[in-house]
């Protein structure tokens, strides 16, 4: 067995280093067993997906992407049982439009819940289908079809989904589940219910499942890893590879592996192997931090181009990104309130408003992807007022890289230019 096979990011379960964290499998299955939608929130690369595949076979996963619309969601998830969803209006509680067969498994899921298809004949032996559109103008359409189509509906990345369209899409839950249907929501949100916080209504329809790792808890994934490699890693091997994790379970598995790497262990062998060096632990870290070097240059890059494209807000944000990057770690964790980045920037300028500083926090999110819609580093919560890392590495990268992040020029070029710190 190679060290790959144990440790490391990957997009399939590593049964050989997974750790069921407080039970969360039978959580997830139990509340699978009950008429209920399923929040799984938790930090980018925190183990949402590994829990999720663990326990669902054969889901409708679509993910979520900044600007694209809670209706959006249909779409995707029906083009993936063969059906084609053209929407002529979307509100919610309500769609409007019609849906066609766009193959053999959308024919049948549409004939299951009422809607034929007329098939036409061809030359020789051979058919082919032409495929009728029908008008829909209730979501209990789109509920039967995916009720029909045994398959369980996840939405990934919900944190990406702007406010509004969260807003909009908890209401559809809502009718959902009146409908019998019931879906999974994963994404990453600092505070609990966040489903609850968006419509009310959905209080008792919503299991919430968090995936958050103690020191302990990420000490076991290493002691599982270890004994499927005849390894032995040292206790203070293992203190410090916690300790850079920040608590987060990819960035350990990531570590981990680079940690071997740099110890020249690849493979399981007869004979037992020691880690014990600490120093394999900070030239890995360094090396993942080298790594990571292209993902931050890009965030910053993204960030500060859309920080010039905003006409008179060149202060403001950027006294705020100076704020939050220089943030503690336990702060960016645990979520930065809006007021503690205000009394930071305003000691640095005066003229800086917590009103308008609010104003610019809801939307650092947009400032950071890419025109595909990803690349999201930081969130902000306006229902909490807090600003929280989603990407943990990010924390490890400002730690062993040497990083001149933009905001400071940018401050001294507001500065020099007046001030200028209207929101924009």
């Amino acid at each position: 067995m190679r060290t790959d096979e144990v440790f490391g990011i990957s997009p399939q379960v590593r049964d050989a280093s997974y750790v069921d964290r407080g039970e969360l499998d039978s959580k997830l299955q139990r509340s699978l067993r009950r008429t209920k939608h399923i929040a799984i929130q938790g930090p980018s690369k925190s183990g949402k997906s590994w829990l999720r595949q663990k326990a669902i076979d054969n889901p409708i996963v679509v993910q979520c992407r900044l600007h694209k619309s809670f209706a959006d969601i249909y779409v995707d998830a029906l083009s993936q049982l063969g059906i084609k969803l053209t929407l002529s209006e979307s509100k919610s509680g309500s769609v409007k439009g019609s849906v066609s067969a766009s193959g053999d498994i959308g024919a049948a899921l549409l004939g299951k819940i009422g809607i034929s298809v007329q098939a036409e004949s061809s030359r020789g032996t051979e058919k082919s289908e032409k495929h009728v559109g029908q008008d829909i103008d209730d979501l209990r359409y789109i509920a039967d079809i995916l009720k029909a189509s045994n398959r369980r509906l996840i939405i990934e990345d919900f944190h990406y989904m702007s406010t509004d369209d969260r807003r909009s899409f908890s209401f559809d839950l809502k009718a959902l589940w009146d409908y019998g249907v019931f879906v999974i929501i994963v994404g990453v949100w600092s505070e609990t219910n966040l489903l609850l916080h968006l419509n009310p209504d959905l209080a008792g329809r919503v299991d919430e499942i968090s995936v958050a790792w103690s020191p302990q808890d990420l000490r076991e994934i290493l002691n599982k890893g270890e004994s499927k490699l005849n390894l032995n890693i040292g206790d203070n091997v293992k203190s410090r590879l916690v300790e850079l994790a920040y608590t987060n379970a990819g960035v350990l598995q990531q570590l981990t592996l680079f940690t071997l790497d740099d110890g020249e262990i690849e493979e399981k062998t007869f004979r037992s192997q020691k880690l014990d060096n600490i120093d394999h632990v900070d030239s890995a870290a360094m090396e993942y931090a080298d790594q990571l070097n292209p993902v931050y240059q890009q965030f910053s890059k993204q960030v500060s181009g859309g920080i010039r494209s905003r006409r008179n807000a060149t202060g403001i944000y950027a006294y705020a990104m100076a704020t939050i990057i220089e943030a503690s770690d336990d702060e960016l964790i645990n979520g930065l309130s809006a007021r503690r980045i205000f009394d930071v920037a305003h000691s640095r300028q005066d003229r800086i408003q917590f009103g308008n500083l609010k104003a610019i926090l809801e939307k650092i999110p947009e400032l950071q992807v890419d025109d595909q819609g990803r690349g999201l580093i930081l969130t902000y919560n306006s229902a909490t007022e807090e600003v929280s890392v989603v990407d943990r590495q990010l924390l490890l990268y400002r730690r062993f890289a040497t990083v001149k992040w933009p905001w400071e020029d940018m401050i001294a070029e507001a500065d020099a230019e007046g001030g200028q710190l209207d929101n924009d």
